[in-house]
């Protein structure tokens, strides 16, 4: 077991917390604020308890100094400002004497949110390749670190190992929840317990079938990975995305486990990825040399449903279809309906499958939506998270 927040006494103390603040952004307005909202317990709970509160989050890449122009995270302050309903100390600097000052001055229940972690990849990647002597610094500027971003957690940063290799370390509320929701998907998971598994790549998810094929009762396929398994099963997919590489694990998965892993029957295809192009519907053995699959068909649809149905437990990671396009989002609307009248436990792996979900409108409708992408397919994998691993045991 890793240590809270609530194991520490902030009082007075300097308490750097590591959020997810890598918010979707379109000319500087902020068109997504889950990952800001889901921080806002451990950050409300360390005012609460009279800390000196510091927020450090990286935002995108940042790979030259113009990336900077449009990588601020003031529009983030602003908002977070908003939700607190207090005011909040920005600092445009990742290090030096302004924002070293600027923590000094700060009084028990302030809080300060410091510029995108990433600029200090420019030059030299010193964040995202975890300099020892950038975490030692950050580190020095507080007397706690805690870790709630599960965003980055599959990863090794100055912004996290590096500090937590410095400071007492704990998780907030956020991670906390991540590791008792997903984790115990895993772990523990009630049965019946079924996977959904989409997105573009099989490679992408080897870890996770691999891990996942062992504890799950069923694993329904879609997406371009999808694709990969039906021509892995000697299926005609036309001109659609496929993972060549991967035909192989294909093969050996569905001859090991051919009443497990569930694959479409027929499909949505077009001659061209666009919304104008003619839409058809088809079995999968009817798709033509010159078809692109790109949604699971309505026949599929009612296979998935009665697979799904009574479900104790269901884990979906990866949309099943072209979701950015209007013709092809049915298979992930379908699904999305189904699961969420299921009494179960729905649980959303981050990334494509949480903003298809919430932009469907089904957020308030799942037990829970993972915040980390690539920590969530990790996680999935059975894998350890530096940025978790690196945190104080309890006692």
């Amino acid at each position: 077991m890793k240590k809270t927040i609530k194991d520490f006494n902030l009082q007075n103390k300097t308490v750097l917390i590591r959020c997810d603040f890598n918010v979707p952004m379109q000319d500087g307005v902020i068109t997504d604020n889950n990952r800001i909202v889901s921080s806002l317990s451990t950050i409300q709970y360390a005012i609460q308890q009279q800390a000196k509160v510091v927020l450090l989050s990286h935002l995108g890449r940042v790979t030259t100094e113009e990336d900077k122009l449009q990588k601020t995270l003031k529009p983030v302050a602003e908002m977070l400002a908003d939700l607190l309903d207090m005011p909040i100390r920005f600092v445009n600097t990742t290090h030096g004497e302004i924002l070293e000052q600027s923590i000094q001055e700060l009084k028990p229940g302030e809080v300060l949110l410091m510029e995108n972690t990433r600029f200090e990849d420019v030059p030299g990647k010193f964040e995202s390749k975890n300099n020892p002597s950038l975490g030692k610094y950050w580190a020095s500027l507080g007397d706690i670190y805690i870790n709630d971003a599960f965003g980055t957690s599959h990863r090794s940063h100055a912004s996290n190992v590096g500090i937590a290799s410095y400071l007492p370390s704990g998780i907030g509320f956020l991670i906390e929840q991540e590791l008792q929701v997903m984790g115990g998907s895993i772990t523990n998971p009630e049965h019946p317990f079924v996977v959904i598994l989409g997105g573009s790549k099989v490679s992408d998810k080897i870890g996770v079938i691999q891990n996942l094929v062992h504890i799950a009762d069923k694993i329904l396929v879609g997406g371009g990975i999808a694709n990969t398994f039906l021509k892995a099963k000697g299926y005609e997919i036309g001109a659609s995305l496929v993972d060549n590489e991967s035909l192989d694990f294909c093969k050996e998965m569905l001859t090991r486990y051919p009443d497990k892993i569930i694959l479409p029957v027929d499909v949505v295809t077009a001659t061209e990825i666009s919304d104008q192009a003619p839409v058809k519907k088809c079995s999968v053995d009817a798709v033509m040399t010159s078809d692109i699959i790109l949604d699971l068909g309505p026949d599929t649809i009612d296979l998935y449903r009665t697979q799904l149905k009574d479900s104790a437990t269901i884990v979906w990671n990866g949309t099943v279809g072209m979701t950015e396009l209007n013709n092809f989002i049915h298979g992930t609307k379908a699904l999305c309906d189904i699961i969420s009248k299921e009494i179960a436990t729905t649980i959303i792996g981050g990334g494509d499958t949480a903003g298809a979900v919430i932009g469907l409108g089904y957020k308030e409708k799942m037990s829970h939506i993972s915040t980390g992408g690539g920590a969530s397919l990790e996680l999935l994998e059975g894998k350890i998270l530096p940025g978790i691993d690196i945190i104080d045991d309890m006692e």
